[in-house]
């Protein structure tokens, strides 16, 4: 099922604000899937999901020169999959906002030195609540 992401159901954001983990999927440079678990915020007035994570991360130089991608969360059978542009943002601020998001949803993370975040601008929403 597609979501209007303009009118998105109330049972959606609180399952998207449940403490659970999420996959990534994002494309290698020869096209293949890479998918990861992550941790991640979904801000619905922004549209934007944020993804906390590390310079030398493999999802990080799939989409170092930007490209979609894709974030999903599965619970029994409740799913959703968020996807749309993203990028690799490590101007302080953004990746200041991305771990105030992670910690709202799951715990204040280990400082990283070489920590940067993915934001994912979401364009189109599916799945099952």
């Amino acid at each position: 099922m597609r979501f209007d992401l303009g009118a998105l159901d109330g049972r959606l954001l609180d399952f998207l604000n449940e403490h659970h983990l999420g996959t990534l999927a994002t494309l290698r440079a020869d096209g293949s899937p890479h998918i990861a678990p992550v941790g991640f915020a979904y801000d619905g007035d922004a549209r934007l999901i944020r993804i906390i994570t590390f310079e030398r991360a493999q999802k990080v130089r799939n989409l170092d020169g930007g490209g979609r991608a894709a974030v999903s969360q599965v619970d029994g059978r409740r799913w959703v999959t968020l996807e749309g542009q993203a990028r690799v943002v490590r101007d302080p601020t953004a990746v200041a906002a991305a771990v105030a998001a992670y910690s709202a949803r799951y715990r204040t993370p280990g400082e990283r030195t070489d920590r940067v975040a993915i934001e994912i601008v979401v364009d189109r929403a599916m799945g099952f609540v």
